[in-house]
């Protein structure tokens, strides 16, 4: 098992001995100097968590589920490390390489949001293995939570919101001028690996082919992946910046696998892809889990990759079908299908124009949508749902009357998720949203609401009366979840050959 490398130490205590700019040009943030000294501590605290863990790796014992929480928890104090160590770059203005869309404050918000969580998801891997270690490292994890949520405390005090901007129509300034063409052209004209099983590519792999790609880019690199059906798991990680997939459509090119929470995986590690690599995107491809409804937990696609773009792309699983992890990412006309928390996670995400279709579950389940998992009230993560369509994918036509669908339930105390201008079909129940498991922690704190939806289902007269459920009437109010103020689009592009909508109108 890893430590963290000598020189990213010495990097990170440079930036916590350089003193905090005031008058800075790269970021209008001013930290207090408690601020600093809970990262600091913070920081040391991941050190000896990683050694705890790590040093767990020889009891091993062939126990499927402990090594991937292991390696589960690893990779998540890993995040959390370089998530502290961009939120001291910035306030201190040093050279070093961001995901940064140059709204500094809201960046800086978007990395401790992340960092904030990702202990909770390292404990619920430890705590589903068994074992002493879960205990072991409880309180370490809940100590490093606790000093970043301080600091992003201070930092959501003083920004007074998320982005906001210009509201016009095009790409996320963070989507480059190449990478709008790379949407918009059937397919890439010059990519820098193709992938084909038949052998005519570069690669019979899509994992090969991103193993293969550079290190930490910062150009884009194009993966094409011919149409077929590849078998396997692929992970982009944290090192692989600036990745493309494209394939040669929704139904032609597809990455399939079938871990599962059943058959030993933890939900983090049974995803079919991964992408932590900034700056992620893919588009024309299928990613899906085939564990099945008996297989619980099984993740298609899993995403920790901060501004990362999703295009004319398909999720299919059962349960926790899309994990949005964290960070701020974006979806359009992509298709979405599940069953029970199909879409959850802790990211800032808007879905744009996508279906979102509910599956068949097993006998006695009920259907819900929407799980997301905002831990802290100062996190500017959440779900929007703009222009979507939801609604039931084949096998759950006919069986609506059977199967209780939901938009969403609270998995966290401040879970928020909002769904506007979107069509609801009549497999939505009349409450729209349910408690978890019957719970009713969080109902007071969490923050649902929809802003004019049509269709059957769409009706507000029956909705649930939690103080945390909001109709909204104000565009204003509803303008804070569309893409401009949300995910931080504040300085978007006119229109392109593919129309993306920043504000409340297309």
């Amino acid at each position: 098992m890893r430590r963290p490398p000598k020189a990213f130490l010495l990097l990170f205590l440079l930036l916590l001995l350089s003193a905090p700019c005031s008058g800075s040009s790269s970021s209008s943030f001013v930290p207090s100097t408690t601020f600093s000294s809970n990262l600091r501590f913070a920081f040391s605290e991941i050190q000896k968590l990683t050694s705890l863990i790590s040093g767990s790796s020889g009891v091993l014992g062939g126990n499927l589920r402990l090594s991937s929480a292991i390696h589960d928890c690893l990779d998540l104090l890993d995040f959390s490390a370089d998530e502290l160590t961009w939120t001291l770059s910035v306030v201190n203005d040093q050279r070093v390489k961001t995901p940064a869309t140059g709204n500094h404050r809201y960046d800086i918000r978007s990395w401790l949001s992340a960092a904030v969580g990702n202990q909770d998801t390292c404990k619920e891997g430890l705590d589903s293995a068994g074992g002493p270690l879960g205990g072991l490292a409880a309180g370490g994890l809940k100590i490093v939570s606790s000093l970043i949520a301080n600091s992003l405390h201070e930092v959501a005090a003083s920004s007074g919101g998320g982005g906001g901007g210009r509201r016009l129509l095009g790409f996320p300034e963070w989507v480059s001028a190449g990478d709008r063409r790379l949407l918009q052209t059937p397919a890439p004209v010059e990519p820098d690996a193709v992938v084909a099983q038949d052998g005519s590519g570069d690669y019979t792999s899509i994992g090969a082919a991103v193993e293969a790609a550079p290190s930490e880019s910062e150009s884009r690199y194009v993966i094409y992946v011919k149409k077929g059906v590849y078998m396997e798991n692929v992970e982009v990680n944290k090192k692989k910046w600036n990745l493309m997939l494209v394939g040669d459509g929704i139904d032609q090119t597809i990455i399939s696998g079938s871990r599962s929470v059943a058959a030993g995986w933890t939900t983090f590690r049974s995803a079919t892809v991964a992408a932590t690599g900034r700056g992620f995107i893919a588009r024309d491809l299928t990613i899906e889990n085939t564990a099945g409804p008996q297989g619980n937990q099984a993740v298609a696609f899993r995403s920790g990759s901060d501004l990362s773009v999703f295009y004319r792309c398909g999720f299919s699983g059962y349960q926790d079908t899309l994990y949005p992890h964290s960070l701020r990412q974006f979806y359009r006309e992509c298709r979405i299908a599940g069953t029970v928390d199909f879409i959850f996670g802790d990211a800032a995400v808007v879905f744009q124009s996508c279906d979102v279709l509910s599956r068949l579950p097993s006998p006695g389940q009920i259907n819900t949508i929407t799980a997301q998992g905002r831990r802290d009230p100062d996190e500017s993560t959440g779900f929007s749902f703009q222009f979507c369509n939801v609604s039931a994918d084949a096998d759950l036509i006919g069986n609506t009357d059977r199967t209780a669908t939901y938009l969403g339930r609270p998995w966290r105390q401040y879970s928020r998720t909002v769904f506007m201008q979107s069509f609801l079909d009549t497999l939505i129940r009349p409450e729209g949203w349910v408690e978890w498991n019957g719970n009713t922690v969080g109902l007071d704190t969490l923050y649902y609401a929809e802003y004019m939806n049509d269709g059957p289902g769409s009706g507000l007269e029956g909705r649930v009366n939690w103080p945390g459920y909001h109709a909204i009437s104000d565009p204003a109010e509803a303008g804070e979840f569309t893409v401009a103020q949300f995910i931080d689009g504040d300085a978007w592009l006119p229109a392109t050959g593919v129309k993306y909508t920043s504000g409340l109108t297309m």
